[in-house]
């Protein structure tokens, strides 16, 4: 049996673990793992124009809008690396972005293969991000600005799921246990959708 491509999204609340579970599920494919807030960074970095764009949007302490946001994940998609499949973290974030996300793969005659939802409890999410805030000593990881970024994606993020449950591409995967056994979980839903390495 062939292998269908692995063109992934991998949604879920802050303290989730979605960044490394991402990141492991797409070594173990062969496939980039693009997270939205690495491209940032890394277009800021080199000093790209969108970088410049993006480093005075954030500076002045405001969210990168949907226009310039998918302009960066296109332009990293089309990328060689992603030919053969990506796994997105942290795009597309709201309707408009399913919208334009769409739209681009579309016109490569494509579409996202699967949906990972990592489904932890809000109480959950609070207690890893207030540790991780401790074990790294992040100021912005305080317990009123990790409710207000759960409150967005809960209005803003959440609704999309809607739109892959739709299509019948969404795998819940319960986001509490091992690090382990949270990547068995998702490699095994990929793995019934025909999804391996």
């Amino acid at each position: 049996m062939t292998s269908a491509p692995a063109r992934l999204l991998i949604i879920g609340p802050q303290g989730s673990g979605k960044g490394t579970q991402g990141v492991r599920i797409a070594e173990a494919l062969g496939i980039p793992a693009v997270s939205t807030g690495d491209v940032f960074r890394a277009n800021v970095k080199e000093g790209t124009e969108l970088g410049l764009k993006v480093k005075a949007i954030i500076d002045a302490g405001d969210l990168v809008p949907d226009d310039l946001t998918s302009a960066i994940v296109r332009d990293r998609l089309a990328e060689a690396d992603a030919a053969g499949g990506f796994l997105l973290d942290g795009y597309p974030r709201n309707l408009g972005q399913v919208a334009d996300l769409d739209a681009f793969l579309q016109e490569r005659g494509e579409a996202l293969t699967a949906v990972i939802e990592l489904s932890v409890p809000r109480e959950e999410s609070i207690q890893r991000l207030s540790l991780r805030a401790a074990e790294q000593g992040r100021a912005d990881d305080n317990e009123e600005s990790i409710a207000k970024r759960l409150a967005i994606y809960e209005s803003e993020t959440a609704p999309i799921l809607d739109v892959y449950r739709a299509r019948g591409i969404v795998d819940e995967i319960d986001g509490v246990g091992s690090l382990d056994e949270i990547t068995e979980r998702i490699t095994a839903a990929l793995a019934a959708r025909a999804i391996s390495a």
